[in-house]
C-alpha cells in the first residue's frame, strides 16, 4: 500500500512540470540573400566620332631665299631667325661695287658709239649731196651725147662716177645703222647692270617667317649653292599624321580637329587641308595635313596627336564595361524584374568610354554595368546602380 502510494506521488510531480511547459515553435523558413550587382541605365548622351592620328608639324610651304646676282660678297643682313617680314622687305645687301664700275665702263662705250654715230651721220650727208650731184652730171651728159655734144666715153665715165657716189652713199648708211645698232647693244647692257644693281638687294619674295639663315656676311653669294634664308610662308604650319588605311576613307578636307602638342595639354583647333591620295605598301599609312594656329604656341618639327572630328551625334550609349563583344557579336545583360537576361545589340561609335548603341536597348533599359560580372542568363540579382555606389 505504501509502495502505492509513493508511486503516484512520484508520477504526479514529474507531470506537473511538463504539463505546464508549452509545444516549441517551429523554425521558419531561411531568408534567400540575392547578391548585389552594379547596374547602370542605356541613356542618351552627346558622342564624337573621331580618328586619333600623330605626326610632326610641318611648314605649309618652305620659301627659298636666294640671291639673283652671282659673284657678289654679301655686305649687310637685315633679318634673322623668327623675325615675320613682308613681301618686298630687303632681308639682305650685296657688294655693288663691280656693277658699279661695270656700268661706267659701259656709259663710256656707249658715248664713243654715240660720238661715232654722229660721224656716220655726217658722212651721210656729205655721200648723199656728193650722190646727187654725180647724177645730175650723168643725167646732163646722156642728154647732150644725143647731140654729139658730149663723146660716149665721157657718159661712160659720168655714169660710173654717180654709180660709186651712191655705193658710197649706201655705205654711209649702213654706217650708220651699224652705229645705232651698237648703241642699243651697250643700252641693253647698261640696263642689265641697273638690273643687278637693283637686286643686290635680297628681298623676300613672300610674306612669311624667318626659319633658317645659312648667309654670312663677307660670303659670296651664289644662286646655286646653299639658300641664304629659308622663310614659312604666311607663318602657316601643319600637322602631317600618318592614319591607317582602315580610318583615312572617313576624313574629308574641312574636317576640324583637335590638335595636342607632344609635352603640352593645350588644345588647338586645326582643319584638315588635304588627304594623301597614296597609302605607303609598307606602312600601309596615308598623310592627312592639318592645318594649326601657328600663333597658338605649335612649332615646326614638334611631334603632335590629333583627334580628327568625322561626326558628332546625340546617341543611346552604354558604358564600354558594360558591353561584351564576342565572335558573334556584342551582347549586354539586361535586368528585368531583378532578373539577368542576355540580349543582343548593335554598337557604333565609342567616346571617352563609352559605345553607342545601334539596337538591341531601348532608352532607361538597365543593365549590368561590369561586363565581367559573374551572372548568367536567367539569374536573379539585387540590382545597385553604379550612381548610388559612385556616391558611397
Amino acid at each position: 500500500m505504501t509502495a502505492v502510494f509513493a508511486a503516484g506521488l512520484a508520477g504526479s510531480l514529474l507531470a506537473g512540470p511538463l504539463a505546464a511547459q508549452e509545444p516549441a515553435a517551429q523554425p521558419q523558413a531561411a531568408e534567400i540573400r540575392l547578391p548585389a550587382i552594379v547596374v547602370t541605365k542605356a541613356a542618351e548622351r552627346p558622342m564624337v566620332d573621331s580618328v586619333v592620328a600623330s605626326g610632326t608639324i610641318r611648314p605649309v610651304q618652305e620659301v627659298y631665299v636666294q640671291p639673283l646676282v652671282d659673284g657678289l660678297s654679301i655686305r649687310t643682313l637685315s633679318a634673322d631667325v623668327g623675325d615675320r617680314v613682308k613681301a618686298g622687305a630687303v632681308m639682305a645687301t650685296l657688294n655693288s661695287d663691280t656693277l658699279i664700275l661695270q656700268k661706267s665702263q659701259l656709259e663710256a662705250s656707249r658715248a664713243k658709239a654715240a660720238a661715232a654715230l654722229a660721224q656716220y651721220r655726217a658722212q651721210v650727208i656729205e655721200a648723199d649731196a656728193n650722190a646727187k650731184d654725180a647724177i645730175r652730171q650723168r643725167d646732163r651728159a646722156i642728154t647732150l651725147s644725143r647731140n654729139g655734144t658730149v663723146s660716149t666715153s665721157q657718159v661712160e665715165q659720168l655714169t660710173a662716177s654717180a654709180d660709186a657716189a651712191e655705193a658710197r652713199l649706201n655705205a654711209a648708211r649702213q654706217a650708220v645703222s651699224v652705229g645705232e645698232a651698237d648703241i642699243r647693244v651697250v643700252d641693253t647692257q647698261i640696263d642689265d647692270i641697273d638690273l643687278k644693281l637693283a637686286r643686290t638687294d635680297v628681298k623676300a619674295p613672300v610674306d612669311g617667317v624667318v626659319s633658317a639663315r645659312d648667309a654670312k656676311v663677307g660670303a659670296i653669294a651664289t644662286g646655286a649653292g646653299t639658300p641664304l634664308f629659308t622663310m614659312i610662308r604666311s607663318g602657316e604650319i601643319e600637322l602631317v599624321a600618318d592614319v591607317p588605311e582602315s580610318e583615312i576613307g572617313r576624313i574629308k578636307p574641312g574636317q576640324t580637329a583637335r590638335v595636342t602638342v607632344a609635352g603640352t595639354r593645350n588644345v588647338l583647333e586645326g582643319k584638315v587641308r588635304l588627304v594623301s591620295p597614296v597609302v605607303d605598301q609598307t606602312t600601309r599609312l596615308g598623310a592627312v595635313h592639318v592645318i594649326v594656329d601657328g600663333n597658338a604656341g605649335a612649332k615646326a618639327g614638334m611631334y603632335a596627336s590629333a583627334e580628327i572630328i568625322i561626326s558628332e551625334v546625340s546617341a543611346l550609349a552604354l558604358p564600354q564595361s558594360a558591353v561584351t563583344t564576342e565572335r558573334s557579336g556584342s551582347i549586354a545583360r539586361m535586368v528585368e524584374d531583378n532578373v539577368v537576361k542576355q540580349v543582343s545589340i548593335e554598337t557604333g561609335i565609342q567616346d571617352k568610354g563609352y559605345v553607342q548603341i545601334l539596337s538591341g536597348l531601348q532608352p532607361g533599359d538597365v543593365v549590368v554595368a561590369k561586363a565581367g560580372a559573374f551572372v548568367r542568363d536567367g539569374d536573379r540579382i539585387a540590382p545597385v546602380f553604379a550612381d548610388s555606389v559612385a556616391a558611397n
